[in-house]
């Protein structure tokens, strides 16, 4: 069995290897980086970064089998502040007609927005590849991981919940939408342009162009990406779409990437969301899939979780002997619970 809980500093080792291996924007391969969102993620598990909407959680999926770190995903309590505004191009269409030559078109139009109280966004999702296939479905536990914790700290989240996916990139990692627009006004390659924004992204808002950009005017084959979901990302777009998220009409100014949106109270997972003690009797039969969770106020893992099997008694709740050893919980103690399949 396989258990997700808040990233602790010793795991930097663990998150090395992995981020060796996918070397991918959410998880860069620079242990200076890694050791920032484990710091980050630390500090806000533990309340140590006061302010609730300042807080950036990090999960790990440790196989314990293996005794290693196989996937990630993360919590951005709030995505977009007056210092760090959340960027977005917005699309839409605008139409054109000439009756002396009798022609009709329509043009996707780009215009850049600002939201300076932006979101809560999840992201950060990345699985090691022999893993990715299987019967323990480690992409949806690390995806479903974050609504279990959104819907136990409801009042810690803003009310709306972003997903920003990752489109088409070129064979090299490029993006072509920053090839035609991003590139010829700031002069940065895309991995440079999108290390500087974790930082600061003055150098977006003060070079890009402030009026609508008319994508007629990019390459055809750019045209056709704008908001596409890459291949290897069209599994979290449908997971995305099971739950309630949907297209918003925006993209990522860096790459393209659609931005699926939802409110969080109308998330099928935490609409189902429950809490339930936990039985004196392991669970000994055949039951319902589930993603059950346990939170603490000390030690060094307050958050953990687990794919198990759940019998409901009321308000008491029955999971197997090895799910109760891997949340180290007792008879008695709280659950928190939702759906799996």
């Amino acid at each position: 069995m396989m258990v997700l809980r808040d990233v602790a500093k010793s795991d930097l080792p663990g998150l090395k290897r992995l981020a060796a291996v996918l070397n991918s924007v959410n998880l860069p391969h620079n242990e200076d980086v890694l050791a920032g969102l484990i710091e980050k993620s630390v500090k806000s598990f533990t309340g140590k970064v006061k302010d609730p909407f300042e807080r950036e959680y990090l999960f790990v999926l440790e196989d314990l089998r293996n005794e290693a770190i196989i996937g990630t995903s993360m919590i951005i309590a709030q995505h977009g502040t007056r210092e760090a505004p959340h960027i977005y191009f917005q699309v839409t269409e605008a139409e054109t007609y000439s009756a002396t030559i009798d022609k009709h078109f329509r043009h996707k139009v780009l215009s850049i927005g600002y939201n300076y109280e932006g979101p809560t966004e999840i992201g950060g999702l990345v699985v090691d590849p022999p893993f990715r296939s299987g019967p323990d479905k480690p992409g949806k536990q690390l995806s479903y991981v974050r609504f279990l914790f959104m819907a136990l700290h409801k009042k810690a989240f803003r009310p709306r919940v972003l997903a920003e996916l990752l489109p088409p990139l070129l064979p090299d990692g490029r993006s072509p939408l920053w090839e035609s627009i991003g590139k010829k006004f700031t002069g940065l390659e895309y991995t440079e342009a999108d290390k500087l924004s974790r930082q600061n992204k003055e150098f977006i808002k003060e070079l890009f162009p402030s009026s609508d950009i008319w994508a007629t005017l990019f390459p055809e084959k750019v045209q056709r990406l704008i908001g596409e979901v890459g291949q290897e990302t069209r599994g979290v777009q449908r997971m995305l779409e099971r739950v309630g998220f949907e297209y918003a009409g925006h993209i990522d100014p860096f790459d393209g990437g659609p931005h699926y949106e939802a409110n969080l109270d109308d998330v099928s997972l935490v609409r189902r969301f429950r809490t339930a003690t936990l039985g004196d009797k392991p669970l000994e039969q055949e039951a319902d899939e589930c993603l059950v969770g346990v939170t603490r106020s000390t030690g060094n893992n307050r958050f953990r979780a687990v794919r198990a099997q759940v019998r409901f008694d009321d308000q008491t709740a029955f999971i197997p002997k090895r799910a109760r050893e891997l949340l180290k919980v007792k008879p008695g103690e709280k659950l928190s619970i939702i759906p799996f399949e």
